[in-house]
């Protein structure tokens, strides 16, 4: 990829062009099958390269060694035959042309396969490393609805959802999504937000109540008044907010890009110069011009500089950290997101379904004086038992009353607010404070609890339940080894203030926004990530999320839970849910990081030794097949330590 090409790719915001971890100039074109054609092609290179060695050496032997330079290195031969057609020279498939090409017209065609060979292999590794190119927002497209029930005349048509106009009724059935942003006008249910507030908790709604495009319907029919046109309703909002994100996502340019673009016509011009110059003063004192002495140190010269220890190594060094990850159940998608997470210095997460594990549990039960704690809950799943509701399960679960329904007769439910039924003949209450205070029963939520369920029998007040979403079991060490790293941590979540502020004391997260929509979860991440140095890394699991993984530095989501919204758009997925991967992974980065930064530093200072012997004419072919083949042997075998995680 040249130079040009690989800027117009960055400033559309086409995720990773070519794979995102081709740096060094090479058009790759290996995704799926033309990753095993390259593979078979360069086995088929090195069969070739072995057959030439039956060959007696000569004129023969080195017409055949083309065959293998040919199939190994065809394709950049042709990359940068085009690229000097359009007028862009400088890249790395021309150094790699007029490396080889200058070993072979030095006579040393082995020296030339052997090159292109070790370049492609590099190419493969990176090609394989990477994956194909991933689309932030290919998952986004399960919550875009695709029909609308549109009442005209009194009857229901199914339209499109771009042909529903404001001021229009729709009718949403249990189990639908609401296609468009709207107010109801008719019916009581309760709403499943998760997809766009990561609110774990269902909200009702009733006549009046504004209601978002992208909710299901969980109970009830709604007849809804639209207040918006399609694309300005927030499932619209959330795929317009994910694309944007991934275009504005800050990616930092490999090095290896960055250094070529200097090094590249640098060594070229220094070849030129030490072909010509000395003959032209040779020249000017009379003396033998020598010109094929010049020429062939400017070739060697440029062997030399063949920069395959960078071109192979370095991708190496993140392939092998990819590798190693895996093994611990990290999956890191890029050296992109591999960098910017060894540079985190503040990670902000999500909470619920991220450090919390998104499903209620009863966190303490409150009976009056004379009611035993058993009864009261034992009262409270009887009476839920005949509801579907997530906090109807946790509370059957809890008290354990395998034979409930037996006991429970006449059960009326209203929608997000509680169950009244008749229970071994006694009418049994269980609900909100709300509905208790709709049945003329006084009641009030302790301070301490997220969600609460009151429980009256013959209209006497029995106490009250606490629930909560339970943190994670690796979710405080998480957050301890965090800040041991030198990383700040916060939350930024959908659910209640009062949800958020329990479990941030409980995990002790000082710096926390709660009750946030994606867009405001956008907003606020920004916020976070302005004026700051190191880069910001956001942990999430939900599809509301995936336009805060695709905004932040480096995203992070979790993967056994999660939505495919949020993998897709995350630059490293936690496979097994656990928050304290979130640390590892960073340490691993790091880790990686300082390889890859040693093994740069370190092929370019004795390629720049090398150099300068070249232009001396004190470097031989000998010596240039070690700056280019020894080096990188050397800076491979540092990468391969990347594999190692057992130590961290």
């Amino acid at each position: 990829m040249s130079t040009s090409e690989h800027e117009h790719c960055h400033e559309h915001g086409h995720g990773h062009c070519c794979g995102e971890a081709c740096a060094c100039g090479h058009e790759h074109h290996h995704h799926g099958g033309g990753l095993r054609r390259t593979a078979i092609r360069l086995a088929l290179a090195a069969a070739l390269f072995a057959a030439s060695y039956l060959i007696p050496e000569g004129l023969y032997r080195r017409l055949f060694l083309f065959l293998p330079y040919l199939t190994a290195g065809y394709d950049v031969l042709w990359s940068a035959l085009r690229g000097i057609l359009r007028g862009r020279v400088f890249d790395e498939n021309f150094l790699m042309a007029a490396a080889t090409v200058g070993a072979a017209a030095l006579g040393d065609m082995p020296e030339a396969v052997a090159v292109m060979a070790f370049y492609q292999l590099g190419s493969l590794f990176e090609e394989y490393a990477v994956g194909r190119s991933r689309s932030s927002i290919a998952a986004l497209m399960d919550l875009r609805p695709e029909r609308a029930e549109l009442e005209r005349d009194g009857e229901v048509a199914v339209v499109a959802p771009e042909e529903v106009e404001p001021g229009s009724v729709i009718v949403v059935r249990p189990g639908e999504r609401v296609p468009i942003d709207g107010v109801v006008i008719e019916g009581e249910g309760a709403l499943d937000t998760s997809a766009l507030t990561g609110e774990s908790l269902p909200r009702p709604c009733a006549p009046g109540d504004e209601v978002s495009s992208g909710c299901v319907s969980l109970t009830g029919l709604l007849r809804i008044r639209t207040t918006k046109p399609f694309g300005e309703s927030a499932v619209s909002r959330i795929l317009a907010l994910a694309e944007e994100s991934a275009a504005r996502k800050s990616r930092s340019e490999r090095f290896i890009t960055r250094f070529a673009r200097v090094y590249t016509p640098a060594v070229c011009a220094a070849a030129l110069l030490l072909a010509l110059l000395p003959p032209a003063v040779r020249l000017a004192q009379g003396l033998d011009a020598d010109w094929g002495r010049y020429i062939e140190s400017a070739l060697t010269f440029l062997v030399i500089s063949c920069p395959c220890a960078l071109v192979i190594s370095v991708p190496l060094g993140f392939f092998g950290a990819m590798g190693g990850a895996s093994t611990r159940g990290i999956l890191l998608k890029g050296s992109t997101g591999i960098e910017a997470l060894a540079e985190a210095g503040c990670v902000v997460f999500d909470k619920t379904g991220t450090l919390t594990r998104g499903e209620f549990e009863v966190s303490g039960v409150r009976p009056e004086p004379g009611v035993s704690p058993e009864r009261l809950l034992e009262l409270a799943a009887l009476a839920e038992s005949w509801s579907k509701h997530p906090i109807s399960r946790s509370l059957a679960e809890a008290a354990g009353s395998p034979e409930a329904r037996a006991r429970v007769k006449d059960a009326r439910e209203e929608q997000g607010g509680g169950v009244t039924a008749t229970v071994d003949g006694a009418a049994v209450s269980a609900g909100n404070r709300r509905y208790m205070r709709k049945l003329g029963i006084a009641c009030e939520d302790p301070a301490e609890a997220a969600t609460v369920v009151h429980v009256a029998a013959q209209g006497r007040y029995l106490g009250c339940i606490l629930l909560a979403d339970a943190p994670k079991e690796g979710a405080k060490r998480a957050i301890a080894e965090l800040r041991a790293l030198g990383a700040e941590v916060a939350m930024l979540t959908g659910d209640s203030k009062r949800a958020a502020a329990l479990a941030a004391g409980e995990l002790g997260i000082d710096d926390y926004l709660a009750a946030l929509l994606p867009e405001g979860k956008v907003e606020a991440l920004e916020r976070l990530m302005a004026g700051r140095d190191g880069k910001l890394a956001f942990v999430g699991d939900g599809v509301n999320d995936a336009p805060v993984l695709a905004r932040a530095d480096v995203g992070v989501a979790m993967g056994a839970l999660g939505s495919d919204a949020a993998i897709e758009a995350a630059d490293v997925v936690i496979m097994d849910d656990d928050p304290a991967k979130v640390p590892l992974a960073i340490r691993l980065s790091r880790r990686c990081l300082r390889i890859v930064r040693a093994n740069i530093a370190f092929a370019i200072a004795v390629k720049l030794a090398f150099l300068a012997l070249g232009a001396l004419g004190l470097a031989g072919m000998s010596l240039a097949i070690f700056a280019d083949v020894g080096v990188m042997v050397l800076a491979v075998l540092n990468s391969l330590r990347t594999l190692k995680v057992s130590a961290l």
